[in-house]
């Protein structure tokens, strides 16, 4: 099980490499998301693809997509690890303490390219890096 950060859903809706990893790996491994997350997504990535001048509908449409690989953590689920992880994270990105929660709150890592995870007792692991993991845990549900 891996909990996603917004980045990493952003970065799956823009190119290849993230959505091959979880599309390779999703019968195998959970991946798992905080609710806000996909909303974080939604909000910034039609800012990015603007930004970049790319076409709006295949990126949101891949966003869609990513809710059949990527299951949806609600807030009664992490609600109870807010006040560990806002302190956990505090003086960095205060707005990602649902992630954190999650990933408290099912005991599992984090996957980002957020600096501001680094430190916070979670594991995290980066697009570059996360296959190691992936592979890993693949075995194990082997």
């Amino acid at each position: 099980m891996l909990v996603l950060d917004a980045n990493i859903l952003i970065r799956a809706a823009l190119g290849s490499r993230v959505l091959g990893l979880l599309r390779k790996y999703a019968g195998q491994v959970e991946f798992m998301a905080p609710d806000v997350a996909f909303q974080e997504a939604r909000e910034h990535l039609p800012e990015i693809l603007a930004a970049r001048k790319i076409a709006a509908t295949p990126a949101m449409a891949t966003l869609d997509i990513l809710r059949r690989l990527v299951q949806t953590v609600e807030a009664e689920t992490y609600a109870s690890f807010e006040t560990t992880a806002r302190e956990r994270i505090d003086k960095r990105d205060e707005d990602d303490w649902p992630v954190l929660a999650a990933a408290l709150a099912l005991g599992c890592p984090i996957w980002t390219e957020d600096t501001d995870f680094f430190g916070c007792g979670v594991a995290t692991w980066t697009t570059d890096r996360v296959e190691l993991y992936l592979a890993k845990a693949a075995r194990r549900e082997a």
